[in-house]
Formats: structure tokens, C-alpha cells, sequence
């Protein structure tokens, strides 16, 4: 389960990012040891959409 703080991101910073950074290891569990996350990977390409916290 995801800690108090990877579920409350701040204001201006991404719910998605802030998740995989404070929750890696749960997000990325699937991952194999070199493999790129897909939905990270989606972000540094195409933005953060409606995800940032205002």
C-alpha cells in the first residue's frame, strides 16, 4: 500500500510522478531490472495532461 506521502503530492508537481518516486519499488514491481516504465516513460514524452495538483 502506498505511504501517506506518495498519495499527497503537493501543489504544481504531477499525482503520477510523485507516486512512482515515493512508491517505486510497488509501481515498478513488474519491471524487470533494465526495463523502462511505460506510464513514466509516457510523461517525459507527452506531459502530465490534467495530473498536476493545483
Amino acid at each position: 500500500m502506498p505511504s501517506h506521502i506518495a498519495l499527497n503530492p503537493p501543489k504544481n508537481e504531477c499525482r503520477q510522478c510523485w507516486l512512482h518516486a515515493y512508491d517505486s519499488d510497488e509501481q515498478h514491481r513488474s519491471l524487470g531490472p533494465r526495463e523502462d516504465c511505460p506510464a513514466c516513460v509516457d510523461h517525459m514524452l507527452n506531459g502530465h495532461g490534467d495530473m498536476i495538483v493545483t
